[in-house]
């Protein structure tokens, strides 16, 4: 069901932390003055099956979190032969405050891996507005041994920003997937495992923003 999801007083403790855009070399970038509303058109994948996965939107306008509650890619004993790939997709309409428009700046993934010795994950997203061409998949590889949290982040740089049409609603799209090899470990004694969740069920990924005014 789609859900309206108004920026919040009280966001994460992740997203309260941001320091916003001037992280990514955009400090000279506004911040429009008034609250954005997310509204969740479609959830879609293995990654984030209906119910499981949520938005919020922090208070300076400056990035908005998505959580999960069971996203898990596995491989080895207890695994189905489809758990080594999940994915997810959301599909998300931005109501940004007249006169600017917004691009992702940065996009910050984290999670927990075991990850047996010769095993590997690896964590990719991309970006796109309807009607545009997809972006290029940014990925980042793990390999084992490996049982611990792990966290990974991609940049854009300015002049690289993908901005929303001025004057137009386009719903934005992300695509993200977690993907797990045996590699040369044994897949028949041994499990090996990507979340993008924590130990208490849920983890923040943190997609950061940069607005500019429309012309």
């Amino acid at each position: 069901m789609p859900m309206l999801l108004r920026a919040l007083a009280a966001a994460t403790a992740v997203a309260a932390s941001l320091s916003g855009p001037s992280a990514f070399g955009v400090d000279s970038l506004p911040t429009p003055p008034d609250r954005i509303v997310i509204d969740v058109a479609t959830v879609n994948g293995s990654g984030c099956p209906a119910g499981t996965a949520a938005v919020a939107v922090s208070p300076d306008n400056t990035a908005f979190t998505v959580t999960y509650s069971d996203y898990l890619a596995q491989v080895g004993l207890g695994s189905k032969p489809t758990d080594f790939r999940k994915n997810c997709q959301l599909d998300l309409r931005v109501h940004v405050p007249q006169g600017f428009t917004y691009a992702i700046a940065s996009a910050d993934y984290r999670g927990f891996a075991h990850l047996e010795k010769g095993a590997n994950g690896t964590e990719r997203a991309n970006y796109y507005f309807q009607g545009q061409a997809q972006t290029a998949y940014q990925s980042h590889r793990f390999s084992g041994p490996q049982d611990d949290s792990w966290q990974a982040t991609d940049t854009v740089d300015v002049a690289a920003l993908v901005w929303a049409p001025c004057g137009e609603e386009r719903n934005f799209n992300i695509n993200t997937e977690l993907r797990v090899a045996a590699g040369t470990s044994d897949p028949t004694k041994s499990t090996s495992f990507m979340t993008m969740d924590s130990t208490d069920g849920n983890i923040n990924t943190v997609y950061h923003l940069a607005w500019k005014h429309c012309p």
